[in-house]
């Protein structure tokens, strides 16, 4: 089990979903957590209920991720996990139907609300000598056909800014690293005003999407924030951790064509007098 004792960890979208079950399980392992959202009630409860805190941002406002982490070091005296995880589907369609405002909305999010998180995290990190960002990426950033154009091209671009970044930043004893989830079950995914019965047909179809027979949960994203989140992780930096049950392999075996799947005898060459 990782140890995250007495670590402060500030959660960008921390309220729901991924961000939430990772504010879980980072109290669970003994860290101190702000959670960082737009939805008020819902991350003031959750904060209560981990004893954690919460603090009201806009991750596509500079002024409010820079006072969520000088927050976060006030209430707390310093700040080692920066997990940039705010985000959601941003604009769909084809690419001719795509307005400018689609594109500022979903690049604002996705991309610069990440380079706020990673700009103040590092403005703190680097005095203190110690430190570690994650930022949530995607499958989709790694190749193409998993979601819409801007999101896609939008985690392409978190992942090169973790690279980038990394290079910087390790002079610093700061680590910065990328979590890639595959399909996972939560509202996000699912739409947003998904109810248990939408969320079954979602888990429904993932299980059969991928190779390994089950949706991802948000629990899965969250372990493996929580691994390169200490120290079990400290020679890691730069890397784009895929968590996706195996979906961006390609088909899963069982839906493949059968002429490939089906037991059938082959021929073996043989050399003569053999």
């Amino acid at each position: 089990m990782t140890d995250l004792q007495n670590r402060v960890a500030l959660i960008t979208g921390g309220a729901s979903g991924i961000g939430a079950a990772t504010a879980k399980l980072f109290a669970e392992r003994g860290a101190r957590v702000v959670i960082a959202d737009l939805q008020e009630e819902r991350g003031e409860e959750l904060a209560r209920e981990i004893d954690g805190s919460f603090v009201r941002v806009d991750v596509t406002r500079e002024a409010d991720v820079l006072a969520a982490v000088d927050a976060a070091v006030e209430r707390h005296g310093q700040l080692d996990c920066m997990f940039n995880n705010a985000g959601f589907g941003g604009a769909l369609g084809p690419i001719d139907e795509t307005t400018e405002e689609d594109y500022d909305i979903t690049m604002d999010v996705l991309l610069k609300g990440v380079f706020f998180g990673v700009k103040h995290a590092a403005r703190v990190m680097k005095p203190q000598g110690f430190g570690n960002i994650l930022n949530t990426a995607s499958v989709a950033g790694l190749t193409s056909g998993y979601s819409p154009h801007l999101y896609s091209v939008a985690k392409a671009a978190v992942i090169h800014l973790t690279h980038s970044t990394a290079l910087e930043l390790a002079h610093w004893n700061v680590r910065v690293n990328c979590i890639c989830p595959g399909i996972i079950a939560t509202p996000l995914a699912a739409g947003l005003a998904a109810d248990e019965e939408r969320m079954g047909r979602f888990r429904d179809f993932a299980a059969g999407a991928q190779p390994v027979e089950r949706s991802g949960e948000p629990t899965d994203i969250a372990e493996a924030a929580a691994f390169l989140a200490s120290d079990n992780a400290s020679f890691i930096t730069g890397h784009a951790q895929v968590v996706d049950g195996g979906v961006s392999l390609g088909r899963p075996w069982t839906r493949q064509a059968s002429w490939i799947t089906k037991t059938r005898p082959i021929s073996v060459y043989r050399p003569p007098g053999r």
